[in-house]
């Protein structure tokens, strides 16, 4: 059986603080964005630049509605070509660093929903670099 991996789906409670986070803090482009006034709902899609074959899906229902168990869903993981500029603009986009890439391998942050996000050094690790290799966890990823 053939099989194609499209998406992963996650609930936002607002668009715009999620677009920040997840296009321009951690830099995915809009491939999609679909509103359905019937249903009260968004559907926004987003990929990495150049590859939009896994991409995930914000779905945004339009009546309020509390979200949890954002940790129990597990985490999305995007590999980087430079894992200090991508922890250093998602900083600069007041994202904070909860795991810091202390190895030059790994960091996770979250999104405004608390969707945890691994961020993955691509081949080996980075040499051992500050702030980074200093600094703490910060709450949990």
């Amino acid at each position: 059986m053939n099989m194609k991996y499209l998406h992963t789906m996650v609930r936002v409670t607002e668009v715009e603080p999620s677009l920040h986070f997840w296009r321009d803090a951690l830099g995915l482009e809009v491939v999609r964005h679909d509103d359905y006034p019937q249903g009260r709902f968004s559907l926004i899609y987003l990929a990495a630049p150049g590859d939009h074959a896994a991409q995930i899906e914000l779905t945004h229902n339009w009546d309020p509605e509390v979200l949890s168990g954002g940790r129990n869903f597990g985490h999305v993981a995007y590999e980087v070509a430079d894992i200090y500029a991508a922890c250093q603009r998602l900083q600069a986009h007041g994202v904070t660093i909860l795991r810091p890439p202390r190895d030059g391998r790994m960091a996770f942050v979250r999104s405004p929903d608390q969707i945890s996000v691994e961020l993955l050094q691509a081949g080996s690790p980075l040499p051992p670099a500050e702030p980074w290799a200093s600094m703490p966890n910060t709450g949990s990823w």
